[in-house]
C-alpha cells in the first residue's frame, strides 16, 4: 500500500480532512497526519469531537496513522529522502497557499507540502474560501503551473444527493480518484440516468 501526507489547517472544512484520513486508513493506506493550532481548533469546533480522541481511535482501530505536531521540522516527513506517494491538504486556507506559493516553509505542514513539490510528488490542495480575491487566484495559478492540483470541494448534484454527508463524500471520492485510489464515493458523470434507476 502507498504511504501519503495529510494535513488539515484552520480553514472551514475540517470533515474532509477528517473524512479523507479515515478513508486512506480504510483502504490499508500509511497516513502521515500534520495539523496546524487553529486547524485543531476549528476541528474541534465544526465537528464537536475531541481531537485526541479521535487520533486515539484511529491509531486503535487502523494503526497505520503517525501523527506529527506542526512545530516538528524534525519530522522525517521534512524532508525529500523520506519516500511518499503524495500530500493533500484539506482544508487548506489562503494563509497556508500564500506561504506555499511563496516558499515560505516556517511550520511541518508547509515545508512537508514544499518537499513534496519539489521531489515532483502529487500534491492536492483543497482550498475552503469565497469568494476568492485576485490574490488568493494568483496563488492558485501560480501553484497550478508548478503542477499542484488545486480542487475545491464544489458539490456535483448529477447524482442527486440526499444528504449532507453524500455532498461530503463525493468531494472525498473525488480526491481520491486524483490519486488513482478506487473509491465507491465517487461517481464519474455517465450521461443521463433515469429516475430511479441511478447505480
Amino acid at each position: 500500500m502507498s504511504r501519503y501526507v495529510v494535513g488539515i489547517t484552520g480553514a472551514s472544512g475540517s470533515i474532509y480532512g477528517v473524512r479523507l484520513v479515515e478513508e486512506l486508513l480504510k483502504k490499508g493506506h500509511e497516513v502521515y497526519f500534520v495539523i496546524t493550532e487553529n486547524g485543531r481548533k476549528v476541528l474541534e469546533y465544526e465537528l464537536e469531537i475531541n481531537f485526541e480522541a479521535w487520533i486515539k481511535e484511529c491509531e486503535e482501530r487502523w494503526k497505520r496513522i503517525t501523527f506529527c505536531p506542526n512545530d516538528d521540522l524534525f519530522s522525517e516527513i521534512a524532508s525529500g529522502s523520506f519516500r511518499t506517494d503524495g500530500m493533500i491538504i484539506a482544508p487548506c486556507s489562503m494563509g497556508t497557499l500564500a506561504k506555499l506559493s511563496s516558499g515560505i516553509a516556517d511550520n511541518l505542514l508547509v515545508r512537508a507540502a514544499d518537499v513534496t513539490i519539489k521531489e515532483k510528488r502529487p500534491l492536492i490542495l483543497v482550498p475552503r474560501e469565497t469568494p476568492l480575491s485576485p490574490i488568493h487566484l494568483r496563488n492558485m495559478l501560480f501553484l497550478s503551473e508548478l503542477n499542484v492540483t488545486i480542487l475545491p470541494p464544489m458539490p456535483a448534484f448529477y447524482h442527486r444527493p440526499k444528504t449532507l454527508e453524500e455532498i461530503i463524500e463525493m468531494s472525498i471520492g473525488k480526491i481520491l480518484s486524483m490519486l488513482n485510489i478506487q473509491s465507491d464515493s465517487y461517481r464519474s458523470w455517465r450521461g443521463r440516468e433515469p429516475i430511479g434507476q441511478e447505480k
